[in-house]
């Protein structure tokens, strides 16, 4: 199986943490694994994302960019999942807070309006996923 053509690949503090959030939490399977060197494939339907932890291995890093909490700053990856009900009970039983609640968006595109039943919660390292089932498209409402 080739990745997407665009994947994208979170450094992380903590590989086995993050692979645990994003398993367990949110959904996603372990497509491959290089444990020696802190790196994670993981795939949740079509959606495909990369974790690799600092200092293990290659990190990819611009020399002397800080490196700050939260992670991933000015860039949220919005995600589509089957089911947002069960992830916000798993994260719920976690204890894991959302950063922004669940809420029903619709966006226009040209003509039509497409739909998102979406919420937003950060990572162990603070990156922003959005999370959405689709809900389909509708005219315009104005």
């Amino acid at each position: 199986m080739h990745g997407n053509a665009l994947v994208p690949e979170f450094a992380v503090s903590d590989w086995r943490t993050s692979r645990r959030f994003y398993c367990e939490l949110i959904g996603f399977s372990v497509l491959y694994e290089r444990a020696e060197e802190g790196f994670c494939y993981l795939v949740l339907g079509e959606a495909q994302l990369m974790i690799d932890q600092l200092g293990v291995g290659r990190t990819f890093d611009i020399d002397g960019a800080p490196l700050d909490r939260p992670f991933g700053r000015g860039l949220n990856v919005q995600i589509r999942v089957p089911d947002v009900e069960g992830i916000l009970q798993r994260l719920a039983n976690a204890g894991v807070s959302l950063h922004l609640p669940l809420e029903e968006k619709w966006y226009r595109r040209d003509h039509r309006e497409v739909g998102n039943r979406q919420f937003v919660v950060l990572d162990p390292d603070g990156y922003m996923l959005r999370l959405f089932e689709d809900l389909g498209e509708r005219p315009c409402s104005g």
